[in-house]
């Protein structure tokens, strides 16, 4: 590689590491290139770049990016991972081939996130966490969950009113409910009623006793029968 091959790719791998939200360093050795295509197309998935270049290159390209924290890792074989995307999916089908190799396959080194350093267990750590799909999805369902509820509970409110409000005008169709002057009229009434109660049972009271003066006063004949007389011809 001459000189103006060199400056393109430290160029390159520079501008990969500033757009990059994560970058992945692993240890290659030991990795086919079959099995090296097989993990870049699994990487892509999570927007992500499987590259393999030599440590001088990426140290010079380090300094350019300030990511200083980079160069510490360029000790033998050493690839990088550069993650545009889903950090934690990156990391997932990392783990997951080494998993798949018995562990024997890309170990982690170390790396970098948003411009911090991190060690291989903090990439390990990444690699467990849920997808940036799977937590959107958590997080949608918990901001819903309660406005789900409420919305619910006044849809619920509104057909109440809406059924109680009903039931009244189908009343008031039927004649069930009349007018509002209609309890009115009904309280006369109501209160009618006592009054000829009482007359009734008045009247019952004055008629009771002359049947029983008409009978017992002729039949003694004394002088009081002719006095009574009067009242009994009222």
């Amino acid at each position: 590689m001459n000189r103006e091959a060199k400056a393109a790719a430290v160029a390159e791998i520079a501008e990969q590491i500033r757009e990059s939200e994560a970058v992945f360093a692993v240890d290659y050795r030991g990795i086919s290139v079959p099995q090296a295509a097989e993990l870049r197309a699994k990487l892509r998935e999570s927007d992500a770049t499987f590259r393999v270049v030599k440590n001088t290159l990426t140290e010079r390209a380090a300094s350019e990016a300030d990511a200083e924290a980079l160069k510490a890792l360029l000790e033998g074989p050493t690839a990088l991972t550069f993650v545009r995307g889903d950090v934690a999916a990156a990391a997932k089908a990392i783990a997951d081939y080494q998993r798949a190799t018995g562990g024997e396959l890309l170990p982690f080194k170390g790396g970098l996130m948003n411009g911090d350093a991190l060690d291989a267990s903090q990439i390990t750590a990444i690699s467990k966490l849920p997808s940036r799909d799977v937590l959107h999805a958590q997080l949608v369902g918990i901001v819903a969950s309660p406005l789900t509820g409420l919305a619910r509970t006044l849809n619920q409110l509104i057909a109440g009113v809406a059924i109680a409000l009903g039931g009244v005008r189908d009343k008031m169709e039927s004649g069930e409910i009349s007018s509002g002057e209609a309890p009115a009229a009904a309280a006369p009434a109501a209160e009618a009623a006592p009054a000829a109660e009482d007359t009734t049972t008045t009247d019952q009271d004055a008629e009771a006793p002359e049947p029983a003066a008409s009978s017992e006063e002729p039949a003694e004949g004394s002088d009081d029968s002719t006095t009574d007389t009067p009242q009994d011809t009222e």
